[in-house]
């Protein structure tokens, strides 16, 4: 039962590959599809699930995910006995910083032990996915399983990205790596997603035994369980019928800015693999008190401004420019002349006159000259700015204002 459970979301990490957005803030806290951060898509799966008990374990950079928590996640009562609260390094056992995920679980044992939970929900703070936890947690319970690891179809060997297994007939795992093409028992291959739940004894048990051993500490299944399989680890399949959110079956880690940007465009799609506009599902954030977008004639021109299958968030204004597949977050301006294609612009960007974008994902607050290009020739702009092995180039205030 959700009641029962404690949950622990993990994050603490800059995130591998996305440092181009990381400079300033946390991954959980990288903004996402127009309006969120991606820490919201977690937060509000435990919300729509009933979880009430929340410990978000924060770390690097984290004032931008603690300001946004604050200001977006106060919504529970502590006269309830529920909370989300932010759990930084407690220094309790130690004086270092979270080492790893396993680390930053023992370094707050203390509050799990103190919990009256039966049993503790684990999940990754910085992956962007649609989930009903209180159908895994059902699932959990119905098979009497010490852990149970949420998993994912993978399409192919080679194309996953957390930790692979293998199930048998009954859904338990049986090994911990991807088999080769024709190995899997059904024909399917299975991956981790950051989604673990436990006994809480279970965990108590092997967080003890962590400490007593030696792992690099960089993932809960090869670092945490592998070694217990013999306590009975069950299997739920993501994406199947069970529960109440929409099956989308969409799940990303965001690995990489091309991972990041394949994310974000694909909500632009007529059908879009994540649902965000499930009425029973509405993905919560903070929300400033921004007036409503629009678009108005340029000052120069007359030309009104226009947008083609884009995402326009409060307070935009388009002044005869024009917009196409692109995603604006709050009070972005477009001035007259101005083209933006294949973009993602953060908050606060100001697009100047005549300036053209494409597949650019530009940094919040920053200032684009007029008549400035970007995206038109990689090779000028990899002198220029970061630009991604497949050629999307990520716009900050730090390298606009050395070009």
């Amino acid at each position: 039962m959700p009641s029962n459970t404690l949950t622990l979301i993990l994050a603490y990490e800059r995130g591998q590959g996305l440092e181009a957005l990381t400079r300033e803030r946390t991954k959980a806290a990288v903004p996402f599809g127009g309006k969120y951060r991606v820490i919201d898509f977690v937060l509000t799966n435990c919300l729509h699930s009933g979880l009430r008990q929340i410990l978000v374990l924060t770390q690097y950079k984290s004032h931008s995910l603690q300001k946004h928590l604050r200001d977006g996640w106060s919504i529970l009562s502590p006269e309830l006995g529920e909370f989300i609260t932010p759990v930084p390094p407690q220094m309790r056992e130690g004086q270092d910083w979270y080492a790893g995920p396993c680390d930053a679980i023992r370094q707050n044992r203390y509050l799990i032990v103190r919990n009256r939970a039966d049993q503790v929900l684990i999940l990754q703070g910085d992956v962007i996915y649609r989930m009903d936890y209180a159908a895994l947690l059902d699932a959990h319970r119905e098979k009497g399983a010490a852990i149970t690891v949420a998993v994912r179809a993978v399409p192919a060997p080679g194309t996953g990205h957390q930790t692979g297994v293998v199930l048998d007939g009954a859904d338990r795992v049986q090994a911990l790596k991807l088999p080769q093409a024709g190995e899997a028992a059904a024909g399917e291959l299975w991956e981790t997603m950051g989604v673990y739940v436990f006994a809480k004894e279970v965990l108590l048990a092997l967080l003890a035994d962590y400490e007593r051993g030696s792992t690099q500490d960089t993932d809960l299944v090869r670092d945490l369980i592998a070694a217990h399989l013999d306590l009975g680890v069950g299997a739920y399949r993501f994406g199947g019928t069970r529960g109440r959110v929409r099956p989308d079956r969409f799940w990303s880690d965001l690995a990489s800015i091309d991972a990041y940007y394949q994310a974000s465009m694909a909500l632009l799609r007529a059908d879009p693999p994540l649902d965000l506009y499930q009425p029973d599902w509405i993905i919560r954030t903070y929300q400033g008190q921004y007036p409503p977008a629009r678009t108005v004639p340029g000052p120069l021109s007359g030309n009104e401004g226009v947008f083609v299958n884009s995402m326009l968030a409060a307070g935009t204004v388009i002044s005869g420019g024009g917009v196409n597949r692109s995603i604006l977050f709050p009070q972005v301006r477009v001035e007259d002349g101005a083209i933006v294609e294949d973009a993602i612009l953060f908050q606060g960007v100001e697009v100047g006159a005549g300036a053209h974008l494409r597949r650019c994902i530009v940094e919040k607050g920053v200032a684009i000259a007029p008549g400035e290009q970007i995206g038109l020739d990689l090779k000028r702009d990899r002198k220029r700015f970061w630009v991604s092995p497949e050629g999307v180039v990520v716009v900050t205030g730090e390298n606009l204002s050395t070009a």
